[in-house]
Formats: C-alpha cells, structure tokens, sequence
C-alpha cells in the first residue's frame, strides 16, 4: 500500500510521525455488499492525489508527520481481528502515536474501541453512521459489524449521529435522548452544541461512511437514503474537536467501486481534514 498522501520519507517515518494509520482491509461479516477489504488501499491510493494545502484552514497538517502501518491481516475470526487490532492500537498509544484506524468493515472499530477505553478515562464514544450497530450479537458474533456500537456501550458511554436505520429489537439498547437522528438533523445545525454537551472530555470518533448520503458517498456496503452531507458534517466535526479532546478515531466500509473515485476522494480528504481540526494549533 502507498503512504497516505503520497508524502515523502521525510514526513511519513515511524520515529518522527505525531499520527499513525493503520490499515484493516477486513470484511468476514459484512453482509450485503462485499468489498469493504479492499477500501484502505482505495483510500489510500486517492490520498496521494489530494492537495496537502488546506484552504479553510490556512494550513499543511502533514508536516507533523503521517506514518502509513502494514496493514493487520489477521482475518481467520472476528475474535482474532479484533484482538490484533486492540494490540497494535495499544502499542501506538503507549509510544505516543495518535492512531488513525481505516477499514475495512464496521467491526474493525472494536479493537480500536477497546484499547481507547483502556488508556483514556472519561472517554465517549462518538458514532457517525447510517445504522445504529447495537444487536448484541448478530450472525452468530458478537463482533458482527452490526454489533459495534454495542460492544462499545459496554465499556462507556456513546452519542450516535445520523441514524436512519435499524432493527426493532434494538429500541431496548437506545438510549433516546443521545441519538440524532438523521430526520431530525438534516436540515439544521441547532442540535450539535447539544451533542457536543453530551460528549465527555475525552472523545473516540467512529465513522461509518454510509453516514453520509449516497449522493456524495455511494460507494459504502450499505447504501442509506436521506444521509449526511459534506459542509454541515465538517462543521459539526470541527466543533467537536475544538470543544473536546480528540483521541482517535477511524473511518470504515469504503466499498471501492471501480466506476466511482468520487467516494474514496471523500474518505481520503475527510481523513486530512479531521487531522487538520486536531492538530491546527500546532501547524499554525
């Protein structure tokens, strides 16, 4: 796999690099659209077309060092993925790597999940998704990618955005008042200072490409209708880093489509973006 953004030894060096992305190319559970496996190579190959210049913010974040990681392989079980993937994100956090994890499908985020609630107290998990993901267990697993958001629930708490999907036996795992639904947000920002507010200090950031709506983004396992769009999910996500302490987070279920670049130019330049947000002090 390339280097995200195509950089140079000189910024994408393990030793000197503030961020690391690791790479999950991981799909056993998925279960519409096969594909997702193949979205950090996807992502990754869009990056090193992107502009490293960031117009809003009058800023080059890469300069703090972006080190791309060999990619976690391990696909015999969920179980197994899940643990290796826990690992490596311990091992970036113990040696002061802020770690960005791309997937892959849903699941892998719960490794990741794991090990943030290890290290970080009063942690919440922010979800960014088309699907609330909060079946106890689904297929058989419990680290189904249908699964994710409630094995998250079991170690902190959880704010979830822009759901619009849903099985019925999930009502009993909502909790309501911390769920935006996309309905009722589309069409205004007056909801994120309440998000926000429901967000401890230390904030893990999850986000399902199919949050977005498939205008922008088609490209994802699970295609939602009536989903997220560009400028008013930057603002919000801005907000969030600004107010909060930021301390990982990934982007999952790219599903590559050979007709449509546009989608893997989104995951790649989200990506930069929220890097932008979080480490903005330091580049201005």
């Amino acid at each position: 796999m390339v280097n995200y953004g195509g950089l140079s030894k000189e910024f994408s060096s393990f030793e000197t690099s503030r961020v690391v992305i690791m790479p999950v190319p991981y799909d056993g559970t998925s279960t519409w659209i096969k594909g997702a496996d193949k979205g950090p190579k996807a992502l990754l190959d869009a990056s090193a077309n992107m502009e490293l210049y960031d117009i809003e913010t009058d800023s080059e974040v890469y300069k703090i060092g972006i080190y791309t990681d060999a990619p976690i392989t391990e696909d015999k079980t969920p179980d197994r993925m899940v643990e290796a993937v826990k690992a490596r994100t311990l091992f970036l956090i113990d040696h002061g790597k802020f770690p960005v994890i791309i997937g892959g499908e849903h699941s892998v985020s719960i490794g990741t999940i794991q090990a943030h609630a290890q290290k970080y107290i009063n942690l919440t998990i922010l979800q960014v998704d088309a699907h609330a993901d909060l079946r106890d267990s689904y297929e058989g697993s419990k680290y189904n990618h249908a699964c994710v958001m409630a094995r998250a629930k079991e170690l902190c708490p959880i704010v979830q955005v822009g759901i619009r999907s849903m099985d019925v036996g999930e009502k009993n795992n909502l909790e309501p008042d911390k769920v935006y639904w996309a309905h009722n947000i589309i069409n205004s920002e007056e909801w994120m200072d309440r998000a926000i507010d429901q967000l401890t200090e230390n904030v893990y950031l999850t986000i399902d490409l199919d949050g977005f709506d498939p205008s922008i983004l088609p490209s994802t396992g699970t295609p939602e209708p009536g989903g997220l769009m560009w400028y008013p999910t930057l603002n919000f996500l801005r907000k969030v880093i600004e107010k909060r302490n930021l301390v990982g987070f990934d982007i999952v279920e790219l599903c590559p489509n050979t007709n449509d670049k546009a989608s893997d130019f989104l995951a790649a330049k989200l990506l930069y973006k929220l890097l932008t947000y979080k480490f903005l002090v330091e580049v201005k």
